[in-house]
């Protein structure tokens, strides 16, 4: 292969950049669409609209987060030979992504004080806490697949296709290790799930999947949807693609090679609507949405729930507002208002906190590689720690893990002279 096959386009690629606004959209509508909220003595009941009878099925559609590695991989794998150095993407990678995270604990570490103080009880503001803090678990191992991604370009343009394939089969591997009675190893597939498919938008970016006609891209969905439907037919796996409350098992925490036979149906399904969706983006107001949406990706995902929070505190504990039966008449009628209003949150929020993520600062990288590093792996640890533990049950010991990870990848280390 050689050196102009593997270069990236110049010009900005807007399927990515749709792909990526449907795929924050979905989850975006998906979090707030599923709770099923009563509150009474002093204790707010939590459910899952998404646990009524033949609603899995849906979760095989809007659980997007493989369409979130799969264009994050493409776009890194860009980003990277665009770049100058690995040293100055991961620098620039790494500061993108922790600060946004950064005035989001400013708020949450007074929050829950803020809570007792008007006399809201401690159950619902654990709930609330851990809530806010639940989906950093996508951020942490985001750090490490930013982390891993250089090797992982290194791997690609060595070996090709085998690389997701080998990553797949280690991901299939753990879970027999995982029903077989060693149920921790399990985590490890947070990492060989989701770089397995992060591998796959390397192939979008080189062109191998990207240039796919609609049929052969139809056949590559179907392809995955089986594996899937045959996986859950004949495996230990269950149904729905998103954790549900009670299931003996979940696929997605710990992720399940499940996912990576999902991520190749829904990756073929997005490709062969690609010119449809290209026809889209061009739209003025389409364009002028994705515009928007590009800089502040990760801003909507870390405020979203926190949105979710505001409107469930309002309507729920304040005014005795209770989910209707989900899929009741009154339910679908209901669903409009609800994700209004905590949309109509979620832009005020975006107003007063996008701009961390939204300014572009200059870049000025002075930390050497092996601090980089060394920054990611705190990141994620503090990240995990407090997506584990939630805001409200001691998180200072992970804010600051993830502070100094903000800190370490933009500052030197000091270097004493070397004596002649």
């Amino acid at each position: 292969m050689t050196t102009s096959q593997l270069s990236p386009p110049r010009t900005r690629d807007r399927f990515l950049d749709i792909v990526r606004a449907l795929a924050i959209l979905g989850v975006v509508v998906q979090h707030w669409a599923m709770p099923v909220l009563d509150y009474s003595g002093g204790a707010i009941t939590t459910g899952n609209a998404l646990t009524t009878p033949g609603w899995w099925a849906i979760t095989w559609l809007s659980q997007v987060m493989p369409l979130v590695f799969f264009a994050g991989g493409a776009a890194n794998l860009i980003s990277l030979r665009r770049a100058s150095s690995t040293r100055d993407w991961l620098a620039t990678r790494l500061r993108r992504l922790l600060l946004p995270v950064l005035p989001l604990f400013a708020v949450w570490l007074v929050v829950p004080t803020v809570l007792h103080d008007l006399g809201v009880p401690e159950q619902p503001v654990a709930i609330a806490g851990a809530i806010a803090a639940q989906l950093l678990w996508f951020l942490a191992v985001y750090l490490l697949t930013i982390l891993a991604t250089p090797l992982l370009a290194a791997a690609h343009r060595r070996f090709g296709l085998a690389v997701p394939f080998a990553l797949a089969a280690a991901a299939a591997l753990v879970d027999v290790a995982r029903f077989d009675g060693v149920p921790l190893v399990g985590y490890a597939n947070a990492v060989f799930v989701w770089l397995a498919v992060h591998q796959l938008g390397f192939h979008y970016a080189e062109g191998r999947l990207g240039n796919l006609s609609p049929r052969a891209a139809l056949g590559m969905s179907a392809a995955g949807f089986g594996v899937t439907a045959l996986f859950v037919a004949f495996g230990p796996y269950a149904a729905s693609m998103i954790g549900m409350p009670g299931a003996p098992v979940s696929n997605m925490s710990p992720p399940t090679a499940c996912l990576v036979s999902l991520a190749v149906g829904q990756v073929g399904l997005v490709l062969a609507a690609k010119k449809a969706l290209n026809r889209l983006a061009e739209r003025p107001a389409v364009s002028g949405v994705l515009g928007w949406v590009g800089p502040r990706f990760m801003s909507i995902y870390l405020w979203h729930m926190p949105a979710l929070v505001v409107v469930s505190g309002v309507l729920v504990l304040a005014l005795g507002y209770a989910t209707p039966v989900p899929g009741s008449l009154l339910w679908l009628a209901a669903l409009p208002a609800w994700l209004t209003l905590t949309g109509l949150v979620l832009a005020g929020l975006l107003r007063v906190f996008g701009r961390f993520e939204a300014t572009p600062r200059p870049a000025t990288v002075t930390a050497p590689f092996w601090q980089l590093v060394t920054a990611g792996l705190l990141g994620s640890a503090g990240l995990l720690g407090l997506a584990a533990k939630g805001f409200a049950n001691g998180p200072e010991l992970w804010v600051a893990l993830v502070v100094g990870a903000f800190l370490l990848s933009g500052k030197a280390v000091t270097r004493e002279p070397v004596a002649a």
